[in-house]
């Protein structure tokens, strides 16, 4: 079946014209045909939407209660992941032969989730060896040794304790698709990276990562999660697929909007997914999605998707990686 690669480094579909950059005014115009106006104010619905979703299904624990304790740990923990982000950007793009690694990495750290006993989940078990050996985990190695080295690199910057596998792991996800949504704007930018940043930056997802960023401060697993709960994906049938993701509170619409994240042919897997009745609409919708200049429903629904398998089985401590702050005492001040 035909479409555009999440992974893919196959020109797009849709033309980019007139990119234009003015180097005394430091601005830039994009100009792209067939460009549907309402993409605008669909994107601030469907924000809207997200957040309805995921706190009317529950995956967001105590939403109402996830606030830091005051203004100085809300800075400290905005500033800490900004760090990250900037320091898994940067590996990542050193790498990104690993995307696909970490992206499955991630996905089966949190698909261990059983909503009968509420154990497992994004806890970081598959840094145990004993897990990551399994064969649903084949291959997976190399991801996790460079998560390993970012997070030593976190570590030496932290001034509020290590941080957990468990977020760095879902952290090194959210990453590894930012760089190929990047990726695929550079793409259609001709390959052009400056114009690729600034098409990614006016017409990208960025803005929905909020909630996902709200969840931070995962705890980690002492032991491996028990065998049996993830199926080997380059394996498995579409019901076996189909199966897994209705377990933990998913559906057909999750398991297409992430075919990425099942094995590292995305094109074979969704050759594979489109032979269900119930899974085709999806990934056709999808694949549509990713042939227009802003894939707006691609994007917004993989978001939410990981947004709410990074939750799973997790209850925040809104207050992590926070330090105190020294005081100054005003009575010592000489004026």
């Amino acid at each position: 079946m035909g479409g555009v690669s999440f992974l893919s480094t196959v020109p797009a579909f849709t033309n980019i014209n007139n990119v234009t950059l003015s180097s005394s005014h430091r601005s830039a115009v994009i100009r792209c045909c067939k460009l549907d106006p309402q993409a605008f104010h669909r994107r601030d619905v469907l924000k809207l939407a997200v957040g309805m979703e995921l706190i009317g299904n529950g995956f967001i624990n105590h939403v109402g209660d996830a606030k830091a304790a005051d203004l100085n740990q809300r800075r400290q923990r905005s500033e800490f992941q900004s760090k990250i982000k900037l320091t898994f950007s940067t590996a990542i793009k050193a790498k990104p032969e690993l995307v696909p690694s970490i992206l499955t990495l991630a996905l089966n750290d949190a698909m261990t989730y059983d909503k009968a006993t509420k154990s497992g989940g994004a806890n970081g078990s598959i840094r145990f060896s004993s897990e990551l050996s399994r064969p649903e985990n084949a291959g997976l190695s190399d991801g996790l040794g460079l998560i390993e080295q970012v997070k030593k690199e976190i570590d030496s910057f932290s001034k509020g304790g290590p941080i957990s596998y468990a977020d760095v792991i879902q952290l090194a996800g959210q990453s590894a698709v930012k760089s190929t949504f990047l990726a695929s704007a550079i793409r259609k930018c001709g390959g052009n990276e400056e114009k690729g940043n600034l098409l990614y930056t006016a017409y990208g997802s960025s803005g929905q990562w909020a909630l996902f960023d709200r969840q931070f401060g995962r705890s980690d697993a002492t032991e491996p999660d028990p065998e049996g709960r993830i199926p080997q994906w380059g394996k498995a049938t579409v019901q076996e697929m189909k199966d897994k993701f209705i377990a933990i509170g998913l559906g057909p619409r999750q398991l297409a909007v992430m075919s990425a994240f099942l094995g590292p042919d995305q094109a074979a897997t969704e050759e594979l997914l489109a032979s269900d009745p119930q899974v085709a609409p999806w990934v056709q919708k999808y694949q549509r999605s990713r042939e227009t200049v802003s894939q707006t429903d691609y994007e917004v629904d993989l978001i939410t998707a990981i947004t709410k398998l990074s939750g799973l089985g997790q209850q925040i401590n809104y207050e992590a990686y926070t330090y105190p702050v020294e005081r100054i005492n005003l009575s010592k001040l000489k004026l």
